[in-house]
């Protein structure tokens, strides 16, 4: 049966900058399309309250809004899932759970000290702090008792059965499309590919200089903008005009700009903050390459964009990056922080190094993380 109308429960919404928002925003855009009503209820309603009741305020909230609707489907395990949840079981309504990460291994490691992979993290619990294992409990009571766990790559997907057997769980590829992005600062759709610009016009229109290496996410430790910003001193005795470009914000910005100035690399390191979301995609087009030092991800937007772009990509071999980049034939794949490996291979890119198959292959990849397959695949899973 065909639910008429769903309830998103998400942390961040537009103008919020995220994959929930981001994914959010598409949902609500386009479920009405096939005649399923949303309302979204976003944690920023309450985000300026004490934090001893912004999760009681939000309950209440989601118990109010969800008596209208036939699903509640929650964007995060804790900081919306569990209200979410108890607001669900309370109505007798349905509850989904969309995770694009592990919250508790993510908050531990930005907040709480922990050092540990994701691997090693879900296979302990007393190791870690008080605080670290109530958000483990919490993450696994609301993942168990959800209808569907949907996550967008099988290694999430894999981590999450970690937590229980009996959670079900469905691997919805995260999507991206040229012909419908959206203004991050108007979200008014394009019909029309938003980059239509050849590469030579954009770096002209953008001012950019030399050979430029981009960089983009939020600013927290498994990024690691630090290793990139550490090796251009010595990328550039090989290559002089190289730039490192980073876009995004987040709790490392102090020390990464500290890092900058302890190396005298303002000049060919900038920072450009967060960027509306067509200029974002400008810059990924104009850029060289676009090398991202990540520890983890789920399945990265940012590495779909770069592809569908026609920009070469130098990246981790870490799974959720597997499930998108062959080795050598759609990217390049190298060790998380390997300095010598990033060095060395950005060098090659931007030296002598002929991408011209790799991007080709790269965008025909891309091509099929379409949003309309998304929204078909959610929308069978709604219809359960």
């Amino acid at each position: 049966m065909t639910p008429k109308k769903i309830l998103i429960a998400t942390g961040i919404y537009p103008p919020d900058i995220g994959g929930p928002a981001t994914y959010s925003k598409l949902l609500a855009d386009e479920l009405p399309k096939h005649g399923i009503e949303v309302m979204v209820l976003t944690f920023g309603a309450v985000r300026h309250l004490p934090k001893v009741i912004r999760h009681l305020a939000y309950f209440f909230k989601t118990l109010s809004q969800g008596r209208e609707v036939d699903i509640i489907y929650a964007q995060d395990p804790v900081s919306v899932g569990l209200p979410a949840l108890w607001a669900a079981r309370l109505l007798r309504k349905r509850f989904l759970l969309r995770l694009g990460g592990d919250y508790a291994w993510e908050q531990g490691v930005a907040r709480f000290g922990v050092k540990d992979t994701l691997d090693e993290f879900v296979k302990k619990y007393d190791a870690y702090s008080l605080s670290v294992r109530i958000l483990k409990k919490v993450q696994t009571y609301v993942a168990r008792h959800a209808e569907t766990v949907i996550v967008p790559s099988r290694y999430l997907a894999s981590i999450v059965q970690v937590w229980g057997r009996k959670i079900s769980v469905k691997v919805i590829h995260n999507a991206f499309s040229l012909s419908s992005v959206s203004d991050s600062n108007t979200y008014t759709s394009y019909t029309l590919t938003p980059v239509p610009e050849s590469k030579d016009e954009l770096r002209k229109k953008l001012n950019f200089q030399g050979k430029v290496i981009l960089s983009a996410g939020r600013f927290v430790p498994w990024k690691g903008f630090d290793m990139l910003i550490e090796i251009m001193p010595d990328l550039r005795r090989e290559v002089p005009d190289a730039f490192l470009y980073i876009v995004g914000e987040g709790p490392e910005q102090p020390f990464l700009k500290t890092l900058v100035e302890k190396h005298n690399a303002s000049e060919y390191i900038h920072f450009f903050g967060t960027l509306p979301r067509i200029t974002l995609l400008q810059y990924v087009k104009a850029s060289d390459v676009f090398a991202l030092n990540t520890g983890y991800e789920g399945l990265s937007h940012q590495l779909i964009e770069a592809m569908s772009l026609h920009t070469p990509v130098v990246t981790t071999n870490i799974p959720g990056n597997k499930e998108l980049i062959r080795d050598g034939i759609s990217g390049i794949l190298l060790s998380y922080n390997d300095k010598k490996a990033f060095t060395d291979t950005l060098i090659r890119v931007l030296s002598e190094f002929d991408t011209s198959e790799i991007v080709n292959q790269a965008f025909k990849i891309s091509q099929t993380f379409t949003y309309e397959r998304m929204i078909e695949e959610t929308i069978d899973v709604l219809n359960i």
